[in-house]
């Protein structure tokens, strides 16, 4: 006889659920991108007490079911430039071996979404250099987490009005792949791939 499901279980797992879509929302809204914060805010407007919160990968699942809800027309023609932007510079840094990942891959993205790009390099100010000398300006951005897959830089630049976000790693990196905050490897292409996939994309559409 399989054993009954406990009711203080119940209520803990539809809290969790709670919390998700609501940091998912404050997450495709606000443009909120740290999802521990996320989720405390997102109990403290619920008013439940910060304990038993979701993983990122149930706000992550969380997250795709809400962007897929609410998509619209205007995001798609968004993930239109995105792509465009994309390869535009992913031709521009062709010489540091330039990855594609995030939201330009699933085609989930909302107005807060950047074009992620990972680079590997022997150290973060050749990229700096590099960037400068195509004559795109940058800005710093806070790398927040440490570890061994960790970006040794994050910059922040634009392309187009496209907002992008570049990882810059070691070369050994470069055999080590990312996690996305799900803790799920996240897929990253290079451009050939990725012109492949929009392709098949577009068909698909067709």
């Amino acid at each position: 006889m399989s054993a009954r499901p406990n009711s203080t279980d119940s209520v803990i797992g539809n809290l969790r659920r709670s919390i998700a879509v609501q940091a998912a929302r404050l997450i495709a809204e606000e443009g909120i991108e740290d999802f521990a914060f996320a989720k405390r805010k997102a109990a403290r407007q619920l008013g439940v007490p910060p304990r038993d919160l979701p993983s990122n990968a149930e706000i992550e699942e969380a997250l795709q079911e809400h962007r897929s809800l609410f998509r619209d027309e205007d995001d798609e023609e968004r993930l239109e430039r995105m792509r465009e932007a994309a390869i535009l510079v992913m031709e521009q840094l062709a010489p540091l071996r330039p990855y594609v990942t995030g939201v330009v891959l699933t085609g989930l993205g909302d107005a807060f979404s950047e074009v992620e790009l990972e680079v590997f390099a022997d150290s973060a100010k050749d990229v700096e250099l590099f960037l400068l000398s195509k004559g795109i300006p940058y800005e710093h951005n806070e790398v927040r987490r440490t570890g061994h897959d960790a970006p040794e830089a994050i910059l922040l630049f634009e392309c187009d009005g496209v907002p992008f976000r570049l990882y810059v790693f070691d070369h050994v990196a470069e055999r080590t792949p990312r996690r996305a905050h799900s803790g799920v490897i996240a897929e990253r292409l290079r451009l050939d791939a990725f012109r492949a996939r929009i392709e098949q994309s577009s068909d698909a559409a067709d």
